[in-house]
């Protein structure tokens, strides 16, 4: 059977990484056992966000932000999008979500599935700061892990594996996510695509495999 495995750079801060999900988890769903997604860190704020001593500004700030998420939230095939209502946040950094998802990737089977869906409805539905220990290890409870597998999110190991991926894609000429390309291959396409664009794509790629 001719099969396709996606490769798909993505930042659990970003809204629009949301929407790739969604219609990338369809594709696998539709194509199954013919199309594979494999996903890589990418770092939309690969620093600790500076504190300028005011938590109150900063949050009020944020939370102007989010009405932005809106725009993606009303598209087809999106992510449940909630403007923040909570006084948590806003988040300091993109790597401690990133390093829990690869601790989760080594348990195996779909450990890293149930873990990243839950990393970002837990920001972006449910308004939880995902950089928070707190909430990192409510959410590998969430996914049914076992406790004694939960990683320190500066767990040096997956922090380097998180910051090679990165850089990976830094050096492949990728600057903004989601971005996804078919592996082995060069070209990729940016933004969250609607999903018959990421249809078309993938079917026309199987039919090219198989017809050879």
């Amino acid at each position: 059977m001719p099969h396709v495995t996606l490769v798909a750079y993505s930042d659990y801060l970003c809204p629009w990484c949301f929407n790739a999900s969604v219609r990338l988890r369809r594709l696998e769903a539709e194509f199954a056992g013919s199309v594979t997604v494999e996903w890589r860190s990418f770092l939309l704020r690969a620093r600790p966000r500076e504190d300028d001593g005011d938590p109150g500004r900063a949050l009020e700030k944020f939370m102007r932000y989010t009405q932005s998420w809106l725009r993606p939230g009303a598209e087809p095939d999106s992510g449940t999008f909630r403007v923040w209502e909570t006084s948590e946040g806003p988040p300091s950094w993109s790597v401690p979500p990133h390093v829990v998802a690869k601790a989760a990737a080594r348990q195996g089977g779909d450990a890293f599935g149930r873990v990243h869906e839950r990393l970002l409805s837990s920001y972006f539905s449910e308004n939880r700061d995902i950089t928070s220990p707190a909430n990192l290890a409510a959410i590998w409870s969430d996914a049914d892990l076992p406790a004694e597998a939960l990683p320190d999110p500066g767990d040096p190991a997956l922090v380097e594996e998180v910051w090679n991926e990165y850089r990976a894609a830094v050096e492949r000429g990728i600057t903004g996510v989601p971005s996804v390309r078919v592996a082995g291959e060069d070209p990729y396409l940016v933004g969250a695509q609607p999903y018959e664009l990421y249809e078309r794509w993938v079917t026309r790629r199987l039919e090219a495999i198989g017809g050879r």
